[in-house]
């Protein structure tokens, strides 16, 4: 029966029909990292991104690092804002930082969304992942997570030309800003945990450990997935009873 299929032509798309959906399905792996899974697919109205590894930003990093480029995450996050059947975002961070101004970028867009956000950070926010981690609307971090904080830089060496340490300088007030508008924390106790001496093997900076961080106001509670999942499905619904409200 099957040869007589071949033979009058059926069955013969069917192949490469599978074998475009398999390569798409593998490109998106390969390009994103990701790919949509059924209990957060297209019949959910919460979309899960996720922040891991080193961010990368406009420098290509070498293929064996495990990378989140940020050309590929700015387009996911206007599209979530653009689909109007993703009312919630779930941002889950393990990351060792990266790219400072490409790190701000995603930060500055995730705050920026009209809909509810929270984040929660697992092993690590490090770096430039702790403005990302505070610019949702509600955030999480798990009691084993750590996040470092310390000054910018760009190498281990002496910056020996003053306009470089000018633009350090700018930088870092820069993410000290966000950070301490987008959080409990307080610019002082913030400062104070990035120049710190002695926390860090031959550095100066703090790690601050699950419980701390809340302690700090750095972040709002420690929890896990579940505790994220709950508590944007709660802010989900009071985004669409003041929706409702507007509209009586």
């Amino acid at each position: 029966m099957d040869e007589n299929r071949m033979q009058n032509g059926e069955g013969q798309g069917e192949q490469p029909a599978k074998q475009d959906a398999k390569d798409n399905l593998l490109n998106k792996i390969q390009q994103l990292g990701e790919t949509n899974l059924p209990q957060m697919g297209q019949d959910s109205n919460i979309h899960c991104l996720t922040i891991i590894g080193q961010i990368e930003g406009h420098v290509q990093l070498p293929p064996q690092n495990k990378t989140t480029k940020y050309e590929h995450v700015i387009p996911q996050i206007v599209a979530i804002e653009q689909n109007p059947k993703i009312e919630g975002l779930l941002i889950i961070l393990n990351t060792v930082g990266g790219d400072v101004e490409a790190g701000l970028a995603i930060a500055e867009m995730l705050a920026s969304l009209s809909k509810p956000t929270v984040s929660i950070v697992l092993g690590g926010g490090h770096s430039i992942g702790v403005p990302i981690a505070v610019s949702c609307d509600h955030s999480y971090i798990a009691e084993t997570a750590t996040m470092t904080i310390h000054p910018v830089r760009l190498t281990g060496l002496v910056i020996g030309v003053p306009q470089t340490f000018e633009y350090l300088d700018k930088m870092q007030e820069r993410v000290i800003k966000f950070v301490t508008s987008h959080s409990n924390i307080s610019e002082e106790k913030f400062k104070e945990l990035m120049f710190s001496k002695g926390n860090l093997t031959r550095d100066i900076g703090t790690n601050v450990v699950g419980n701390d961080a809340v302690k700090y106001g750095l972040i709002d509670e420690t929890g896990g997935v579940g505790q994220a999942i709950q508590k944007l499905n709660q802010l989900i619904e009071q985004e669409r009873g003041g929706k409702e409200r507007m509209i009586q």
